[in-house]
């Protein structure tokens, strides 16, 4: 069977040429007679793995020298409570800005650990736009100021970078990182879970400013402090070997087609296509204000459930899956983060012009 075009929001698609040479190693990896899946965390030959996934991840980011880098387990999910336990600690009050569904579970879950308050929010809007930068209220002496840079779910995205006087600004990118560049000194604090845009399923990368060591509460399970991670490698315990592999295959991959500005410019080029087709036509509707657009993750419905439910079923069955939008919004969602080729998104727009031909509303 041929490759389908894999439009999932997580586990997400990932770049051919590192599938390949994944494949390729498999068996056997380098000089070492064996997969990297078995291979001891100990042992030399990982440990050469794991400082070089770091290195690179620093270089394709351009990573300043006053951060750690951290590959951990649990998902993104598990930094809703490591970050309020790590940093909550000073007036113990944080400020949340509410743009999504998972922004709401990080301001539930640090609501257990202190005075959390919300900086601004758009559930009114059904979080079809993310809060205008002048409607965001930060406390002087809040411990820092958490945001959701990309919302898979709805398909939005912050266009800027909160200025937050100083309170040390912590992002969740875990759908977007890698999309394109950013100013990593713009943050205190960034985490993603990589099985949008980076790896498999099972690594979450932490990237944390120095400074912000070595304050986590006294109740801070060990396995969550970031100090002890930093201290250690990232290797405490076990990491998620073959993930962090993985990872280091995709930076290889970034890095060979030009970096981020290259991979911003493909990225761009995908959405235009989607989008451009979407204003140009009245069948289907993209629910997202238009300066609040993802462009990883695209949001659209035709206005009726049925309709929508037959669009993802006959999408699938040419071969271009998981378009079904997220159980709590509806409709459809193309996520089309950086190894979805260009040419899954024109098939994805010449399967939506004959599914509007061939089924008229009423």
């Amino acid at each position: 069977m041929e490759r389908v075009f894999n439009f999932s929001a997580g586990p997400s698609m990932l770049p051919l040429p590192v599938l390949e040479r994944a494949a390729k190693e498999m068996i056997c990896y380098g000089q070492s007679g064996m997969s990297v899946m078995e291979m001891s965390h100990r042992s030399p030959v990982y440990e050469e793995i794991i400082r070089e996934a770091e290195r690179l991840l620093r270089q394709v980011m351009e990573i300043p020298d006053t951060y750690k880098v951290l590959f951990l387990q649990g998902g993104a999910s598990t930094q809703f409570a490591a970050v309020p336990l790590n940093l909550l600690s000073g007036s113990k009050k944080a400020d949340y800005i509410l743009s999504g569904q998972f922004s709401t579970k990080a301001y539930k879950e640090a609501q257990k650990y202190g005075d959390i308050a919300v900086a601004g929010s758009t559930k009114e809007k059904n979080f079809s736009c993310v809060p205008n930068a002048e409607d965001l209220v930060f406390r002087a002496d809040a411990d820092y100021v958490h945001m959701c840079f990309n919302n898979t779910i709805y398909g939005t995205k912050f266009s800027y970078i909160p200025d937050t006087k100083g309170v040390p600004l912590v992002a969740d990118m875990s759908s977007c990182i890698l999309s394109e560049p950013i100013d990593v000194s713009k943050f205190a604090l960034i985490y993603a879970g990589a099985q949008k845009n980076m790896s498999a399923a099972g690594l979450t990368v932490v990237i944390v400013r120095e400074d912000l060591l070595g304050k986590a509460r006294a109740e801070t399970p060990t396995m969550l402090d970031y100090q002890v991670m930093a201290e250690n490698g990232s290797m405490y315990n076990t990491p998620p070997t073959y993930c962090i592999y993985i990872a280091k295959l995709v930076y290889e991959w970034i890095l060979s087609i030009g970096g981020l500005q290259a991979m911003r410019k493909k990225n761009k080029e995908k959405a235009d296509i989607l989008y451009g087709y979407l204003d140009s036509q009245e069948y289907y509707f993209a629910p997202v204000e238009k300066e609040s657009r993802s462009m990883m993750n695209v949001t659209f419905v035709t206005g009726d459930v049925e309709l929508d439910k037959k669009f993802a079923k006959e999408a699938a069955a040419r071969g271009l899956v998981n378009l079904k939008g997220h159980r709590s919004v509806g409709g459809m969602r193309a996520s089309i983060y950086n190894a979805m080729p260009k040419e899954g998104v024109e098939a994805l727009v010449a399967f939506m012009k004959e599914f509007a031909k061939n089924n008229p509303k009423n």
